[in-house]
């Protein structure tokens, strides 16, 4: 009888643990899934002396907010996309031609990324941290590659190499491929050498599940990596641009606070303060007010962050970000010919400049897309937006060259980064328009002018209405400042100047020719007096 009735209480014990613990999810369990397009897959920072590594996604990059302990999270099934290794030997690192993998993102646009934008240069010494891949489990192989704008891969994490050296101050987009469906546990482990000489360190777990692998046909060819020369790779060592030492005073730091404070908004600036903007993240997007839509730059060098009226900005874009037009991409140029390139990963010590449609008044007063319209460009040569994709080849955008207007869709909670190719140095104009429509059925529309001064030679100032400039750049509509040549683009916001400037031509003509009439008259002899 003893013995049952132990029995029986034990019975009673367990159930009742099991009703106790029913729906509770061990500490260490995922529970957070994530979605990794445009995310900061691997974001790192130095909070309080100490080196963190998080996740964050869209929405968390656009309020400055900390992020997800990767041992929260769980990434795919959903979210990824299948490919096929393309014929280049540039991206055998994955496999031959043609094997099938996974790819952590949804296609072209919106890549994940490495973050390092919470260390500050001069923080950690070389301005360097280091990320390794301790370990990785799961029924394949798993590789992290990242992309130049120009589309020259680079592996950085796999079964071939498990280290590497990111700079600091820097957002760099990636791909990391699977070759097998299953469960993957990665392990990621980062360090850096504070200023002060103390070692800092902090390791994570990732969760990812792969679907099943069932690609389409092999992507196309991109063109051949041996051919592209640009500027530095962002990983090519400690130091992300040679001459970074001699930026502008602009650079973006993010505040070395608490966690909490990098969470604060975006506030407003006062209009007509004017900024000069050579380094840093800057993103262009609309806002609504009531029944005003407004287009401006959000600031994210200025802490906390600020939204600026378009026209109290000026982009710069420095000699620091020259390139070389590789063989295959006819779209920016000739081979071999020299272009300034403000790439799709971050960099320190060049411009980085997006678009996002996440303001809050956008994303519950709208919907449907928002409509980004290039109506013209005024400048010395070719303006040229472009996306790089998984395997280097490129998504034009807008393109000055062909006829403008030019239209891209964006949807709204969007925030996206893209290259910014420019032909020649000198002053550009961007006319562009973003529109919408609101809950209420309204159709909204603001239209501006976005000034881009490209080259070391080419004063930033003249951008400002009523700026003076080398070689004449200040005047209003004349783009040419240290290079040759004008390329007024078609749109209708440059239709009214071209015309008047024609009727003023003949105007001038023919009160010339009225004015030599009149001096061949008065030099006539005089006929005698009858």
């Amino acid at each position: 009888m003893g013995t049952a009735r132990l029995r029986a209480a034990a019975t009673g014990f367990a159930a009742a643990l099991l009703a106790l613990t029913a729906g509770v999810v061990p500490a260490n369990a995922a529970t957070v899934s994530v979605d990794a397009a445009g995310a900061d897959l691997v974001s790192l920072s130095v909070v309080d002396g100490d080196l963190s590594l998080r996740i964050r996604d869209a929405g968390q990059m656009a309020r400055q907010a900390v992020g997800h302990d990767p041992a929260d999270v769980t990434l795919g099934p959903d979210g990824g996309v299948a490919v096929r290794v393309p014929q280049n030997e540039a991206f055998s690192f994955l496999g031959a031609p043609g094997t099938a993998l996974w790819s952590l993102t949804p296609g072209d646009a919106g890549l994940p990324a490495l973050d390092t934008t919470g260390v500050d240069r001069g923080e950690v010494q070389r301005d360097a941290v280091r990320l390794s891949l301790t370990a990785a489990e799961g029924p394949g192989h798993f590789t992290a590659y990242t992309l130049s704008g120009l589309g020259a891969p680079r592996l950085i994490l796999g079964a071939d190499a498990r280290d590497v050296a990111l700079p600091a101050a820097a957002r760099i987009p990636m791909v990391w491929a699977f070759d097998a469906a299953g469960d993957y546990r990665l392990t990621l482990a980062a360090s850096a050498t504070l200023s002060t000489g103390r070692t800092v360190t902090t390791e994570s777990t990732y969760r990812v599940s792969v679907p099943p692998i069932r690609p389409g046909p092999a992507a196309p060819l991109p063109a051949p990596a041996a051919a592209v020369k640009a500027h530095a790779s962002p990983l090519a060592g400690a130091k992300a641009v040679p001459g970074a030492a001699s930026a502008a005073p602009t650079a973006m730091s993010s505040p070395a606070t608490p966690e909490a404070a990098k969470a604060a908004p975006a506030r407003a600036a006062t209009t007509g303060v004017r900024r000069v903007i050579s380094d840093g993240h800057v993103d262009m997007g609309p806002q609504l007010s009531g029944n005003d839509w407004t287009i401006r730059v959000r600031d994210d060098t200025a802490s906390p962050p600020v939204w600026r009226e378009v026209a109290d900005v000026v982009l710069h874009v420095k000699d620091n970000a020259k390139a070389t037009v590789p063989a295959g991409a006819g779209f920016l140029g000739r081979p071999g010919d020299t272009i300034w390139l403000l790439p799709q990963a971050q960099q320190a010590g060049i411009v980085w400049p997006g678009w996002n449609t996440q303001h809050e008044s956008v994303v519950t007063g709208t919907r449907g897309n928002v409509t980004w319209t290039l109506a013209g460009v005024d400048g010395p040569g070719r303006f040229t937006l472009f996306l790089t994709g998984s395997f280097g080849n490129a998504n034009v955008l807008f393109d000055s060259a062909k006829s403008l207007p030019q239209r891209l869709p964006i949807p709204p909670n969007t925030h996206a980064h893209g290259n910014w190719a420019f032909s020649k140095p000198g002053l550009y104009r961007l006319a562009v328009q973003m529109s919408a429509t609101t809950t209420a059925g309204r159709t909204v529309t603001d239209s501006k002018t976005l000034t881009i001064a490209v080259g070391d030679n080419t004063n930033p100032n003249s951008g400002f209405s009523g700026g003076s400039g080398t070689g004449g750049a200040g005047k209003p509509g004349n783009g040419d400042s240290g290079g040759t040549g004008r390329l007024p683009r078609t749109g209708e916001s440059w239709v009214i100047p071209v015309v008047a400037g024609g009727l003023l031509l003949v105007l001038t003509g023919a009160l010339l020719r009225l004015a030599a009439r009149r001096r061949d008259a008065a030099a006539a002899p005089a006929e005698p007096t009858r």
